[in-house]
């Protein structure tokens, strides 16, 4: 493991040749998109360049931010409003508070992170993906059982909160979130690398899902290097109009990380799922599985993005929030 206080002063490169050092199997995949052009490379053992190929990776969490796109689209289309609570869209007890659409994208639903459920004991023990088979039905049942105050609520990462707008957003289409998402990415994306995992017959390392899993929409889509940059490249170009609505900033969170601070990397405002940090003027996200870990950030004035996927685990060695971070303070600077 890294020491924080001796990465700080690495460079991108020194960081790389670390966290690839006598690892034979390290692919990291390393994009940049600047100057309006896109480019990537791919980083093996001791920080050499490897052949260009589009590996697949998982990419975790920034699953959220295709949630998110999605949901402005269909805000855009006069679905749902972000201003909606979830009782509208699924069939739960009648109670004086349920969180709207918007405290569940920005995490201030006050929901948890999640919420205790059997399944994860067996899965702990036999080392599987946590959310592993708790079903849609069983998400539905908890979420009627929270009885949350009627008051708002402070900044606080959920993935629970994700697998609820995976119900909504399958009220709102009528449409499994599976198929609603692959149809979505692969149509009007033309993302053809991009898709929901089908778990570990997908590839080496990949977590098990269930395809009726209810925490799906929380972080189980893979991708390649080729697809993220130019998702990447939609986000700076705002290239459908719905996508701006997920730019625009709806909560002041002010969260403080004791990694993030330590490398300059700041949770100050949220959008819809991204979240924006006001120093740096960067919109980002990032992801991690057991296997797995990427980060996305871009910079809407300056016009550069990074993109940094890692088959590597989050906790081995320096992970890609940290490299994809410093790859973008080396770029603006250029």
């Amino acid at each position: 493991m890294y020491q924080l206080d001796q990465v700080k002063h690495m460079s991108f490169k020194q960081m790389i040749k670390y966290t690839t050092k006598k690892s034979d199997d390290v692919r990291i995949s390393v994009g940049i998109i600047k100057d309006g052009k896109s480019s990537y490379t791919v980083y093996g053992k001791d920080g050499k360049m490897l052949p260009q190929k589009e590996y697949l990776y998982e990419i975790g969490s920034i699953t959220k931010t295709f949630d998110g796109a999605l949901l402005c689209k269909a805000v855009k289309e006069g679905k749902i409003g972000l201003e909606d609570t979830i009782d509208q869209y699924l069939q739960l007890s009648k109670r004086e508070r349920y969180p709207t659409i918007a405290d569940l994208v920005t995490h201030t639903s006050g929901y948890k992170s999640y919420y205790f459920e059997r399944e994860m004991i067996g899965n702990h023990l036999r080392g599987k993906n946590d959310f592993y088979g708790i079903s849609k039905d069983k998400l539905l049942k908890r979420i009627d059982s929270i009885n949350l105050e009627n008051k708002g609520y402070a900044f606080s990462y959920s993935n629970f909160g994700m697998a609820v707008v995976g119900l909504v957003l399958e009220s709102v289409y009528g449409q499994d979130y599976t198929k609603l998402m692959d149809r979505y990415l692969q149509s009007e994306l033309n993302m053809k690398n991009t898709f929901v995992s089908g778990g570990s017959n997908c590839g080496k390392d990949f977590w098990d899902w269930k395809k009726q899993d209810a925490y799906i929409p929380a972080g189980a889509l893979i991708s390649t290097i080729g697809d993220m940059l130019d998702y990447a490249q939609m986000q700076l170009e705002e290239k459908f109009e719905y996508l701006e609505l997920g730019h625009r900033i709806i909560k002041e969170i002010n969260y403080s990380n004791v990694i993030y601070d330590k490398i300059e990397l700041h949770l100050d405002q949220i959008g819809v799922n991204w979240i924006y940090d006001k120093t740096n003027q960067i919109y980002w996200h990032n992801g991690g599985t057991k296997n797995y870990n990427s980060h996305l950030c871009f910079d809407p004035k300056n016009k550069i993005a990074t993109v940094v996927l890692s088959n590597q685990k989050p906790t081995n060695k320096i992970p890609a929030t940290i490299l994809g971070n410093q790859l973008f303070k080396e770029l603006i600077k250029d």
